[in-house]
Formats: C-alpha cells, structure tokens, sequence
C-alpha cells in the first residue's frame, strides 16, 4: 500500500510504501475509497504541540475515511469482506483502554492511504444510496456537526435554530435541520457562504449573529466560535434556550451572566460525536436531500488539497477519492 506520510512539525507529507496491513483480532482492512481533509491535520503539521496527540508517527495522516473491508480479523462480528463502510475516527473500546483519546489517524495508520486497518468498533454501515465521498465526509464533518446541533443541543423537529457559520460544519447541520422541518436561521460574515445558505433554502440568512436577536432561536449553535459570536449568541438566544459551541476561531470569549441568568441558557461546549452520530449522518444522506458542497480531489493531491485549507480557498469540504 501507499500513503501519505506524517513525520513532524513543519515537514510535508511523504508519498511512502509500505506492506499491505494484515488485520489483527478485533480489526478489520478496508480498501480507502474516499477520504476527507480537515483543518486539524493543516494544525498538526505547523502547530508542535499536536506531537502530544499524534502517538503514533511517522504514520500515514488522516482520520476521515470511506472504504470496501477487504480483510477480517479474529473476533469480529457483524461486517463481512466486501461491506462498504464509513470509519468513526475514535474507537471508545482503544480509549477506554488507553485512557485518552484514541483515533485513527493519530494512534495508527489513517486514511490518507489505499488501504488502512481499523478497529471493529469504528465502522459504521454505508448505504449503498451514499457514496462514498458522502461517507467519508460524514464521519467528521457531519459527525461533529450532527452531536453539537442534536445531541449537545437538544433540537428537535419544530425549533427555531440558529447556525453560526455556514462552512464545512454549519451547512451539514443548516441541511439537516432544514430536512427536519426546523426554522433555520444562518449566519455568516461571507457573503459567498450566505449566498450557500439561501441555495440551500435557508430563508433567514445574516452577516452578523448580532442580527439573530429578532428570532429568538431555540437553540444557536456557533460553528465559528469567534468570541464575539459566542457572546452574540447568547444575546440572541431564547430564554429557556441553549447556546452550543463548536468552532475555536479564538480560545477566549466573554459573556454575559446577566442574560446566562435571567434567560435561564445554557453555555455548552461539544466536540466530535460518536458512529451513532456518523449513522445518522448517513440515514440524512439517504433522503437524497441532504447536499452539503464537497469538493473532490485525486490521491496524489492530497498534499495541495491541504496547502488549499491552509490559505483558505475552500468552500465546503475536500475529500480526495482513492
């Protein structure tokens, strides 16, 4: 099989060859299909301090994945050789063990290859309606932001919801939350990203979270997390309302107790989701009404695909297909 190789902070990617993974007990090998681009990865190659995260390197990058299994190991049940599939990124049995964090991609061999092994617990069942571009994007993108709209956030069929940013992560929950008949208000300072929001038939679109004030959404969740937005936010939110917040566009807000108190909100933080989130995910695709704008590269572009990220050029999601 073929990667691409991390190795440290500050050195590019490697094209590497290595055998091909024979699948241990409790794993499987799946043939990568697609796999998604994430800004974490673009953070784990100039930031240092992701070496903490990273146990498992050198190894081939990448923890967004879609692929065919193609070997079973010993005690695995449920997925056969031939099953497509979607990857969670973090297996709750390796972290329970482990005692953190385990994910693919940074404790083994992710997905930024032609083949990867996997742990059984991560697979989530691909429909054969969601391709695999869909499938990969799913299982972070969509995964994070399906746990903060519904798990963290509580929304329901009905609501009124407010979308903090409508790139990579708010258009798949703008989407779903549309799907579900919700009142959808989105909020982006781009004017290209509004221009997404009403294509994607949101009818309440703003330059400013500030603007949501009139709506009074049930629950705001802020995919941008720019301190003033989290702030906006629970300005903005309905009493009784809750505020979820996502997106780490600075580390540091300020709010207001007053309103946290007299609003009787909620402030909740939510990060990553579960293969029950990515399933979900999934059955939203399935409907052939959830349309999120993902970009498709080839394999070999992997490397510029991130440089893309990096400088920003990137509307929606990349996801090379292998």
């Amino acid at each position: 099989m073929k990667g691409w190789e991390f190795t440290d902070t500050n050195i590019p990617l490697k094209l590497v060859e290595k055998p091909d993974p024979v699948a241990k007990p409790g794993f499987v090998v799946i043939d990568v299909k697609a796999a998604g681009l994430c800004h974490s990865d673009v953070a784990a190659l100039e930031d240092p301090g992701w070496i903490g995260i990273i146990t498992a390197h050198p190894m081939y990058m990448g923890h967004e994945m879609a692929g065919v299994i193609t070997e079973i190991g010993e005690g695995v049940e449920g997925f056969k050789v031939g099953d497509r599939v979607g990857v969670c990124p973090i297996s709750p049995k390796l972290s329970a063990e482990a005692g953190r964090d385990w994910a693919v991609g940074y404790q083994c061999d992710g997905g930024y290859a032609t083949k990867c092994m996997v742990p059984e617990d991560c697979l989530v069942p691909l429909p054969d309606n969601v391709s695999f571009v869909e499938g990969a994007a799913a299982t972070d993108a969509g995964m994070t932001s399906y746990h903060a709209l519904y798990v963290a956030g509580g929304a329901k069929p009905g609501m009124k919801i407010g979308i903090i940013g409508i790139g990579g992560l708010g258009q798949f929950a703008a989407g779903m939350a549309l799907i579900d008949g919700c009142e959808v208000h989105a909020v982006d300072i781009s004017p290209e990203a509004r221009k997404l929001a009403q294509e994607m038939g949101v009818q309440y679109v703003y330059e400013n979270a500030s603007d949501l004030v009139p709506a009074k959404c049930d629950v705001i969740v802020d995919y941008a997390g720019f301190g003033q937005t989290t702030t906006d936010a629970l300005e903005a939110v309905n009493v009784g309302g809750k505020v979820v917040v996502v997106g780490m566009g600075v580390l540091e807000a300020t709010i207001s107790t007053r309103s946290l108190i007299l609003k009787r909100a909620q402030v909740v933080g939510s990060c990553g989701g579960t293969a029950e989130d990515i399933k979900a995910v999934y059955d939203y695709f399935a409907t052939g009404k959830l349309k999120p704008l993902l970009h498709t590269i080839t394999f070999d572009e992997i490397p510029e695909g991130l440089e893309r990220l990096k400088r920003g050029e990137v509307k929606g999601r990349l996801v090379a297909v292998i």
